[in-house]
């Protein structure tokens, strides 16, 4: 008599767990909760709402010059992403923090032994849906701001391709910052300090080198400030709007939207490989 040894139904199961299913999984997860509409939500709100009260505010103070009419435009649409984005880190840390306070996150190691596959699923999830809704949030206050601005006598070129290669850089960016902020809170694995970490990097990081900057004098610090991640950094450079003939300082570096682009991926790459390790070698 022979006896036959069957693989168990769970490990069956977990086997043959797609990708795209760990990235359903995600989504489900990702949408299901409050924190996730709100955070999109005040997005919308912060994005459209500021765009219309600078476009009103431009356009009252006095005539513009027909070179710099672009530049106010662009302005007034991506000015909510300064606010945005420290909604963006929020909701980017608390994705993955959330699961190790609940302790959901044993449940979505154990259904992805692997790891690496859920961290990634977790961060394709983030940054494309914020991406999504940064993109429809920032095209409707580029026509909200125009309006306002063709209202008061201030005409826009809507076939300037630089215009609309600023808001989808806008909308590249905070989605972007959403990735590096997941990464940050699974290396930190609390919600209080992975926030801190992110909002650290991104507001007083740059703030406490802009003064050592002017104390020291130091120009090379001034530069180093321009390949951070925030909004005033690399990050920046990717919804700016250069006007032609404007001159720069010799002595200082500003990258053009692609390069922000470059330095920015470079940025999430480097925290999600370090994220992506220490998840292997932690218990949990």
């Amino acid at each position: 008599m022979t006896a036959t040894l069957t693989q168990p139904q769970s490990t069956r199961a977990l086997s043959a767990l797609s990708f795209g299913g760990i990235l359903k999984s995600e989504l489900i997860k990702l949408l299901s909760l409050r924190s996730t509409v709100w955070c999109f939500g005040l997005v919308f709100v912060m994005t459209l709402g500021l765009a219309g009260l600078v476009a009103n505010a431009s356009g009252g103070s006095g005539p513009v010059p027909a070179e710099g009419v672009q530049a106010i435009w662009v302005q007034s649409a991506t000015i909510g992403i300064v606010f945005a984005q420290l909604v963006v880190a929020v909701l980017g840390t608390l994705t993955i923090t959330g699961e190790y306070g609940t302790g959901m996150i044993r449940s979505t190691l154990t259904a992805v032994p692997r790891r690496t596959p859920a961290l990634t699923a977790k961060a394709l999830v983030i940054g494309a849906s914020t991406f999504a809704v940064s993109l429809v949030a920032l095209l409707g206050s580029g026509l909200l701001s125009a309006m306002v601005l063709q209202g008061q006598g201030i005409e826009v070129d809507f076939a300037d391709a630089s215009v609309w290669w600023a808001l989808l850089g806008g909308a590249g960016y905070l989605g972007l910052l959403a990735m590096l902020s997941l990464s940050i809170g699974a290396i930190v694995r609390n919600s209080a300090g992975g926030i801190s970490a992110v909002l650290g990097l991104i507001l007083v990081l740059p703030i406490v080198l802009s003064i050592f900057a002017a104390l020291a004098q130091a120009d090379w610090v001034r530069n180093l400030s321009a390949f951070l991640p925030d909004s005033n950094g690399a990050g920046g450079r990717m919804f700016s709007y250069t006007v032609a003939g404007l001159p720069v300082p010799p002595d200082m570096i500003l990258l053009e939207p692609w390069q922000g682009l470059v330095v920015l991926v470079i940025w999430v790459i480097a925290l999600f490989a370090l994220a992506g390790v220490m998840i292997k070698r932690r218990d949990v």
